[in-house]
């Protein structure tokens, strides 16, 4: 289980494409991915510990497309 240390930001992103491939294939991908400046980690679980923040921006999503993701730059736990 990586842990990513507190001080960068971190963006959590649920990938719904992947949650309809795993039911339409019967597999168990993980559907989680954890976003930093540097590496992507994809998981099943985090646990974040401390302060986060769910934010939902319609009108300015993220480069990569999402319109809804956690984001902290508490540790993270990455399972």
């Amino acid at each position: 289980m990586p842990t990513i240390k507190a001080g960068t930001i971190k963006r959590i992103h649920v990938n719904q494409h992947i949650i309809r491939d795993n039911q339409r294939n019967g597999t168990n991908e993980p559907a989680l991915t954890v976003k930093t400046s540097n590496a992507n980690h994809k998981a099943h679980d985090v646990l974040i510990e401390g302060p986060s923040r769910v934010v939902y921006s319609p009108d300015h999503p993220l480069p990569c497309g999402a319109r809804v993701w956690i984001e902290t730059e508490s540790e993270l736990d990455v399972i």
